[in-house]
């Protein structure tokens, strides 16, 4: 399966309560915490599987998300919850034309645009704050790109990334 079939994608995680009446407060791991607090629905992994909850109130303060969430109704039972992963499903979540989920990205090769020679695959993708970072798996180590116009030519998440590497990038 790739990871563009991945039907649950990670979305952040309860990192503290909220009140004594059972909301939580979220990380989120989204572009932006708007998105999270948008969702109707958010899911738990229970024994490899995924469990519904929905969101009966969520609102964006200072880059977290104050949730209620359906089933958390005490702050024991959110306090149980710290560090908990949640996910959302993929379709849930509206894309932008020329936006990507990260997950997708992860696994596919990295290609010269012009002579379409192949350095290696995307292993991780981080965020210094002014861009995205590739991190490229290539036969002699990983190398790091910045994800922008400048070397990302293209993005075709059926056949790789296409990039435009200045000298020494990949060397």
């Amino acid at each position: 399966m790739s990871n563009k079939d991945k039907k649950y994608l990670e979305c952040g995680k309860i990192v503290n309560t909220h009140g004594i009446k059972g909301a939580v407060k979220l990380e989120s791991w989204c572009d932006y915490p708007e998105t999270l607090a948008e969702l109707e629905c958010i899911y738990f992994k229970v024994n490899g599987e995924f469990e519904e909850r929905r969101i009966v109130s969520a609102s964006v303060f200072k880059r977290h998300v104050i949730a209620c969430v359906e089933g958390i109704n005490d702050i024991d039972t959110a306090a149980a919850l710290k560090e908990t992963v949640i996910y959302a499903d993929r379709e849930d979540i509206p894309l932008e034309e020329g936006d990507y989920f990260i997950t997708d990205l992860i696994g596919l090769p990295v290609i010269d645009a012009d002579n379409g020679k192949e350095y290696g695959t995307v292993s991780e993708v981080f965020n210094t704050g002014a861009s995205d970072i590739y991190t490229v798996k290539t036969a002699e180590g990983e190398r790091m790109i910045p994800a922008v116009p400048e070397f990302i030519i293209d993005i075709d998440l059926e056949r790789g990334i296409f990039v435009r590497p200045i000298e020494g990038m990949f060397d």
